[in-house]
């Protein structure tokens, strides 16, 4: 059934939202527009004037296809090369969604992006939409086809899991520069120890090449051992250089609300090292250099302003 122009306003008027969404579900912005976009597929192809509340089909249809993804991503992550990790996203992306409440900046924040991989499909969806969205139980239970107590259950046990697994601090903008600054003068200064007092004991660093850009496939451990691996990774080289396509321009950037360093070559983003912060210092360090998931990002870089100047060039 075609689709009038009101229609098709109505679904465009919901896709900041549904992005959003499919975003936290899936950790991937290539896979949140193809979740979107199946999405109004369907919307085209449904009888539109006897759906009741659009707004809440279209997170359902969105949802459900996004747990199909999700169960297919898992098996593929298992002959993925190296460590999988999100897609950072950089600030003033609208992929980001509603950042109004501290809720809703800390489950798009890349620690807990990272921590959403643990859970299972529908563990993480019932964490998203009522901790991202404030969906009542009661729709939670209509989307995924459970009951409202079962939707209660699933929430209280993954924000649970998510709690474990981090104790990160919500810290401002310019507070970020400064650790941002502070951690590429220690990262560039040639030795170990002004790292290892910035970072918590138990710090891990890890990066994802995607197999098509080195990067070591088991996290470093240890602060120590960070310390010793950042040094070498900020060390400047002509092997680096080629590898990148040229030097390489560090900058001090916010992605996922948190902390980040961008490195850029010729306007092309080839790394997101993103930081996470805690009361004791950095815990830990995850670098996203794979080519695939910076397509994003290096549109983004694009079409900001950036004026100020690099931190450091490789």
């Amino acid at each position: 059934m075609a689709l009038i122009m009101s229609d098709v306003d109505r679904f465009e008027a919901a896709r900041p939202r549904l992005e959003a969404i499919a975003y936290r579900l899936l950790g991937s912005s290539s896979e949140a527009e193809d979740a979107v976009q199946e999405t109004f597929l369907r919307w085209q192809a449904a009888d539109v004037e006897r759906i009741e509340v659009p707004e809440a089909w279209l997170t359902k249809v969105l949802t459900n296809f996004c747990l199909n993804m999700l169960t297919s991503a898992r098996a593929r992550r298992e002959t993925y090369v190296g460590t999988w990790l999100p897609e950072p996203l950089l600030a003033g992306d609208p992929m980001l969604g509603p950042a109004d409440t501290a809720e809703q900046r800390d489950s798009v924040s890349y620690a807990v992006l990272v921590l959403l991989e643990r859970l299972s499909p529908n563990e993480r969806a019932v964490y998203v939409l009522r901790e991202a969205f404030d969906y009542p139980h009661r729709e939670i239970a209509e989307i995924l086809g459970i009951s409202e107590a079962a939707s209660q259950q699933i929430y209280h046990r993954a924000k649970k899991h998510v709690a474990d697994g981090r104790a990160r601090t919500e810290i401002d903008e310019a507070a970020a520069r400064r650790i941002v600054e502070e951690f590429l003068a220690a990262a560039t200064s040639g030795r170990t120890e002004p790292l290892v007092r910035l970072l918590t004991q138990d710090a891990v660093s890890v990066g994802d090449g995607g197999g098509k850009v080195p990067a070591r496939a088991k996290a470093f451990e240890g602060a120590l051992a960070v310390a010793k691996f950042l040094r070498g990774l900020f060390k400047p080289s002509e092997a680096k250089r080629a590898h990148v396509g040229g030097a390489a321009e560090i900058y001090a950037a916010d992605a996922n609300g948190g902390p980040a360093i961008v490195a850029v070559v010729d306007g092309r983003v080839v790394g997101i090292t993103c930081l996470e912060v805690t009361a004791d210092g950095i815990a830990a360090v995850r670098s996203q250099v794979n080519p695939d998931k910076l397509v994003r990002a290096t549109e983004q870089w694009a079409a900001a302003e950036h004026g100020n100047a690099p931190l450091h060039t490789l």
